[in-house]
């Protein structure tokens, strides 16, 4: 299913089923209804059947009602399908989170025997169908398609825009066809085609970079970011149109016979955007880019003059993932803000490291101490980019796991560790490894975690191990279906003593401290929560996790001492902390909120309705972003999206001060750092982009790693240390 827009980090479904749906049953009936479900999404039509025959309800649903039909049709398991259609499965309900049929399910993932089944008994979403039958080429599933009883204008409108972009004259002819025959619709409005073309051009938001390419063809005005799909726009009035398929309206604002702007309104927000290109044509392509001057070696230049290098300060560690309690902050120790790959600038060292790791380096006096997974059968299957695929890498052949110790001066291994060598035991994302977890270090002990094998392993700094736990395997994955494994990526942290786990997934999700010296388990306090990624952190005394539902916790016994929500479904960034605060942000559906919460906080701390703030909830807002970790500096909270998109805020206020786009955009998963007065964003692609901290955006620097980054840099002792899929490099003056 590509609805979902996870982008990260993360088998065979043993234990873990499906969570029970709303209505009370017994023991017995819930767990036939579960087993009903994972045979449906494993396409086994034997035990599906034997799971009917023992009494499952063929509409029995998980916590988001969606059924057997559902992950069937989804997976394109045809025979599951019959099956269930034979045994009186319902054609038209709709899952509650992505308000999906089955049917649209079976389109989005291209199984166009099942679209043509449901549609042939009777399903409604025809729309969806045309849409499957035109990215399938199906001339039987288009015809199937046009034939629908649910089949609207717009559904027509959309897919005559999308079949005229192709090859395909019939479609074409058969969409007019069927358009021609219907009705008239008494709520049209008809405007001229001079009026359209004025409307063409390019549109850009000065503040954030969104794009919007207008564009005019056969009388149909389109708009679409640049390389996007083109959505028609509708219109309601001379200026005003709908945007089809996004739920959005457009108006065009014009002086005259000049059109300056438009107004886009979507999810009860409007933003403006400049009217910065008119072309000749209608093509409606965009300007070629503002040219720049000559860069300085190794990077990419900005008007912005880089601040002044502070007084380096005595080293320190960068202990666990974004340094002392995620805080990002390297203030002080020496780092450069230029660098060159190719020419060597200030690049001191680089060294390869085996296998992939989404893990991030931390440091310790002169280790660097970094985690692997290594493949047997050299399976590197990787994708960057803002897409939303859900289908995870099949690679379950053995894996080494390992933790290298490099010497933070030269990048020489001073020592390397096997902590497992055998099967994983979930699957990993298209963006995730078999070793997310970034490890931790109190200077005496280091910790990983290997979530896909459930190992919790710890060695002294020399490399000498200590002692191994096992917790159990950590099944994360998606939400909606566990079938589909993305892997744990949540890291362990050290504190008094203890190595704090936070280990979120299918079912059995909790939170436990382990004894740093022995590997005991001291306490364990069960969530109830599905799959997350984040990183716990410490706050005034109180252990901090993300989730659907925020909690904390007292760090000495587990107890659960509050809760705020609503949250995401998905979360991935760590709380952290600045100005006597917590922030908390979530950035998928339902909700995406930035929470900015008081130590005093005790028991529900949830706002009431329409409420932004309270007596522990210092403010809050509904921009929260997806995968990086926010990042306060300089009494600032900036959150970075994985599109890129940096929003500022006053931290204390929840003031925003500005909102721009770093690098020219991309796709980031990497959280930022900060240090002397300088912002670090490191993209997919491999630029580390450098921004001026303060409260308007200024570029100093773009530098390429030429490899894929996955990781957050560390910042320690002169050195800025970046980790590739393939490389550590320590970046700092030679």
């Amino acid at each position: 299913m590509t609805t979902l827009h996870l982008v990260l980090f993360f088998g065979a479904l043993s234990v873990a089923p499906f969570p029970a749906g709303a209505t009370p049953q017994t023991p017995d009936k819930t767990a036939i209804n579960e087993t009903l479900l994972e045979a449906a999404s494993a396409g086994d039509v034997t035990r599906a059947a034997k799971a009917l025959d023992e009494g499952a309800d063929v509409n029995a649903a998980n916590r988001y009602k969606a059924t057997a039909l559902t992950f069937a049709a989804d997976k394109g398991h045809l025979e599951v399908v019959k099956l269930l259609i034979e045994r009186g499965a319902d054609l038209n309900i709709q899952d509650t989170f992505y308000k999906a049929r089955a049917i649209d399910m079976a389109g989005q993932n291209g199984h166009t025997a099942v679209v043509m089944l449901l549609l042939e008994r009777g399903s409604p979403g025809a729309g969806g169908a045309l849409r499957t039958a035109l990215q399938s080429g199906s001339v039987p599933l288009l015809h199937a398609a046009l034939g629908g009883k649910d089949l609207t204008r717009d559904d027509l409108a959309l897919a005559l825009a999308a079949a005229r972009r192709g090859p395909n004259a019939e479609a074409v002819g058969a969409i007019e066809k069927k358009i021609a025959s219907m009705p008239p619709d008494p709520n049209a409005v008809t405007i001229g085609r001079g009026v359209l073309q004025a409307y063409v051009g390019t549109y850009r938001n000065e503040g954030t970079g969104f794009t919007l390419v207008v564009t005019l063809s056969e009388d149909q005005l389109t708009s679409a970011p640049p390389g996007s799909t083109p959505s028609p726009l509708v219109p309601t009035s001379e200026t005003s149109f709908r945007v089809m398929g996004r739920e959005a309206t457009m108006t065009f604002v014009r002086r005259g016979d000049v059109v300056e702007r438009a107004l886009l309104h979507q999810n009860g927000a409007t933003q403006t955007l400049e009217r910065i290109a008119a072309p000749a044509s209608s093509s409606g392509a965009p300007p070629p880019a503002p040219s720049t001057a000559a860069a300085p070696s190794g990077s990419s230049p900005s008007a912005a003059t880089p601040p002044p290098s502070a007084r380096r300060g005595p080293a320190r560690p960068w202990p666990a993932f974004r340094g002392s309690n995620a805080s990002g902050n390297g203030d002080g120790q020496g780092a450069v803000t230029q660098w060159n790959i190719d020419t060597g600038q200030n690049v001191r060292w680089k060294t390869p490291i085996p296998g992939i790791s989404n893990a991030s380096p931390v440091v310790w006096g002169d280790h660097v101490f970094v985690v692997s997974a290594v493949s047997s059968a050299g399976d590197r299957t990787f994708r960057t980019g803002l897409y939303g695929d859900v289908k995870p890498v099949e690679d379950l052949s053995e894996h080494t796991w390992k933790i290298f110790s490099l010497d933070r001066k030269s990048g020489g291994i001073l020592w390397e560790q096997t902590a497992f060598a055998g099967l994983p035991k979930v699957k990993r994302h298209t963006k995730a490894s078999q070793a997310n977890s970034t490890p931790a270090t109190d200077g005496t002990h280091v910790v990983a975690l290997f979530g896909s094998i459930g190992l919790l392993a710890a060695w002294d700094m020399k490399g000498r191990p200590l002692w191994t736990k096992d917790i159990g395997v950590l099944d994360s994955g998606w939400f909606f279906d566990p079938s589909y494994q993305w892997g744990h990526s949540s890291s362990p942290i050290v504190h008094d003593g203890k190595v704090i786990v936070q280990a979120d997934m299918q079912k059995g999700s909790f939170i436990a401290a382990y004894d740093v010296k022995s590997g005991a388990e001291l306490w364990r306090t069960p969530r109830e929560e599905i799959s997350t990624w984040g990183t716990p952190t410490m706050f005034e005394g109180q252990i901090v996790t993300n989730g659907t539902t925020v909690r904390a916790y007292d760090p000495k016994t587990g107890k659960e001492l509050w809760t705020l929500g609503p949250n995401s479904e998905v979360t991935v960034g760590t709380p952290v902390v600045g100005d006597g605060l917590v922030f908390i942000t979530g950035g998928y559906p339902p909700v995406r909120p930035i929470y900015a919460v008081r130590p005093a906080a005790r028991g529900d701390v949830s706002l009431p309705k329409d409420a932004t703030s309270s007596d522990v909830v210092a403010w809050s807002n509904t921009a929260g972003t997806y995968i990086p970790t926010p990042l306060h500096y300089g009494g600032m909270l900036y959150t970075c999206g994985n599109d890129g998109i940096l929003t500022a805020y006053d931290a204390k206020t929840g003031e925003r001060l500005y909102r721009a786009r770093v690098g020219g955009g991309g796709s980031f998963s990497a959280s930022p750092v900060a240090a002397d007065g300088k912002l670090y964003f490191a993209n997919e692609d491999g630029d580390v982009v450098v921004v001026l901290a303060g409260r308007k955006y200024e570029e100093l620097a773009k530098n390429s790693m030429k490899e894929v980054v996955m990781s957050t840099p560390a910042i320690s002792d002169g050195l800025v240390i970046v980790r590739t899929l393939g490389h550590v490099y320590g970046i700092g003056e030679k």
